[in-house]
């Protein structure tokens, strides 16, 4: 069967590889400019993107909910209805993302100020938040967009709108960074501007390329019909979860970052960076991850049951083989690879057995998150919230013990993202093996 084969899945997942390598390329680049302005701007930075992030990922996980309802009904051959899923997305994701905005207005400076030690940081973090929240609105508009070319496994698309994004951020990071070209040296309001800029570039590539390229009449697309209730209920019947334990999930890495803030501000510009270098490994596991919630859905969507853990097999031996390929770098030239983001021999001495740790870490993530996703892909997603919050508790209880009780060593601490994998993996196998989740209705 075609959507079975290696080649059909890394058809679907490379360009969200792709997109996620020019994602996180932003990301390094935002570290690195910022580690030469020193530990303080780089955790600040850090500390606000995290903090930023929990608030994006609420419109991440209803894309997600989205491109699982999108998966299904494109298996099925229901086209007409994707059109009036995406238009109920952009019904949903634009008042949200105003929401969203005001609360980050009203309440991330005092948030912030209580929940940070360093009164430094908390002063840097909301120069940052000051430009950074107006992004929400393009990043919310790009993730409608997402829900439907990732739904429908047209996933090239992404390729080059994370070009664009990647590219207009890297140089905006210069200009306003360092005040290069006659442009103002604003330091860390720079990088929240020039990422502001950049997904406004995105979602303006992404309207243009879908009224050109797509056939609208096929999906009945983008028609803004009247509203319907039930519909905007079907989606968050499948979201809302998702969206909980994503939210869930980047709040109790905001915790852990908060937890080694404590053990001092070279700790955290320690982990801020390896957050970086983990996130760049990272890479080809989210793009199989996105390719596993789709193509799960939409093989139940064409009544393959039977299929799904064939399916699911491929795409681990895929991605642990891609992982595979990326640790060697991080054994053999680890301090080539910190020193990227800052040229203080200290922090880069002192991160390299981190590095090892999650290095370590990523082989059990590359299981643990493809079983995850697939869970996810069956529309059963109170099944993987729950899944996801049992993982996070136990995670973050690991996390301060080791770290605030045993005052053990940062690898040591870090160490518990293991704990966290294997928890996870571990749960959603249970459940893709003895689960009621064949016969979901979504």
């Amino acid at each position: 069967m075609e959507l079975l084969s290696y080649r059909n899945i890394w058809k679907v997942s490379y360009p969200i590889i792709i997109g996620s390598i020019g994602q996180n390329l932003i990301n390094v680049v935002d570290t690195a400019f910022l580690g030469r302005l020193g530990p303080i701007a780089l955790g600040a930075a850090g500390n606000s993107l995290i903090f930023y992030f929990v608030f994006i990922v609420l419109g991440i996980g209803f894309s997600i909910g989205g491109e699982i309802i999108v998966g299904r009904r494109n298996g099925e051959g229901n086209f007409k209805e994707i059109g009036k899923i995406i238009d109920h997305c952009f019904y949903s994701l634009i008042p949200l993302s105003l929401l969203l905005f005001c609360t980050m207005w009203f309440f991330s400076e005092y948030i912030l100020h209580e929940v940070t030690a360093n009164k430094e940081i908390v002063l840097k973090s909301n120069e940052f938040l000051q430009y950074r929240k107006f992004g929400i609105f393009f990043a919310f508009i790009n993730l409608g967009f997402r829900t439907f070319y990732i739904g429908i496994t047209r996933t090239s698309v992404l390729i080059w709108s994370t070009f664009l994004m990647a590219s207009i951020n890297i140089m905006f990071d210069y200009l306003l960074i360092f005040g290069k070209f006659g442009f103002p040296e604003l330091g860390i309001k720079g990088a929240a501007i020039a990422s502001v800029i950049a997904e406004f570039s995105a979602s303006v590539y992404f309207i243009v390329y879908t009224y050109r390229k797509v056939d609208m009449e096929k999906y009945d697309l983008l028609k803004f019909s009247k509203l319907r209730i039930m519909q905007i209920k079907n989606i968050f019947k499948v979201s809302g979860p998702i969206m909980l334990q994503h939210f869930g999930a980047i709040s109790s890495w905001m915790v852990f970052f908060l937890i080694i803030e404590k053990m001092g501000s070279k700790e955290l510009a320690i982990s801020h960076i390896i957050r970086s270098i983990y996130m760049v490994l990272m890479i080809p596991l989210f793009g199989f991850a996105a390719a596993t919630n789709t193509l799960v859905s939409n093989l139940i969507g064409m009544n393959e049951i039977d299929n799904v853990m064939k399916l699911v097999k491929k795409i681990v031996l895929l991605t642990v083989g891609a992982t595979v390929l990326i640790i060697p770098f991080n054994l053999l030239i680890p301090d080539l690879m910190i020193s990227i983001y800052t040229n203080d021999l200290i922090i880069i001495t002192e991160s390299i057995p981190v590095l090892y740790v999650i290095t370590g870490a990523m082989l059990l993530f590359s299981l643990s998150y493809v079983l995850f996703s697939a869970v996810s892909g069956t529309g059963n997603t109170l099944v993987s919230m729950s899944i996801e919050f049992g993982t996070l508790i136990v995670y973050l209880y690991a996390a301060f013990y080791i770290g605030i009780e045993l005052k053990s060593s940062l690898p040591i601490v870090w160490c518990s993202e293991f704990i966290y994998f294997g928890s996870m993996g571990f749960l959603s196998l249970l459940y893709l093996k003895f689960g009621k989740w064949q016969f979901k209705k979504i």
